[in-house]
């Protein structure tokens, strides 16, 4: 189910003005592992150029967010409880891990917590 919502995800992030907003400088590789599935988030000044599965052998990205499967489908709930309705929720819950370089993550974290929250509603 999350793969087809993250595959839209391009869509609806380029439908949200805010988003490019708080992205323009945003340019990064992401890779995205929700326990062992893994996509490749490709975002250039803040567009969300494309999403796909990665490689399974050493997928090159500037960031890694990996996620533990059932906190993020905690976190994917329409309405998540408390401690868990939020990118750095989850991080304090030890929950999500970032790898790589952290600089694009917090430099545009208002970015990755709006696209992420698109997540909660199938497209």
């Amino acid at each position: 189910m999350i793969g087809a919502r993250l595959m839209d995800l391009p869509r609806r992030v380029a439908a949200e003005a805010g988003l490019a907003r708080w992205g323009r400088h945003l340019s990064a590789d992401v890779l995205l592992g929700i326990g062992a599935d893994e996509w490749l988030l490709r975002i250039r000044d803040g567009v969300l150029a494309t999403v796909h599965r990665a490689p399974a052998i050493m997928p090159r990205y500037t960031l890694a967010l990996r996620a533990d499967p059932q906190a993020f489908a905690t976190f994917l709930e329409p309405e998540p409880p408390p401690g868990w309705h939020d990118l750095m929720a989850l991080v304090r819950h030890g929950a999500l891990r970032l790898e790589g370089d952290p600089q694009p993550f917090f430099a545009h974290l208002f970015w990755f917590k709006g696209t992420f929250a698109l997540l909660r509603t199938p497209a």
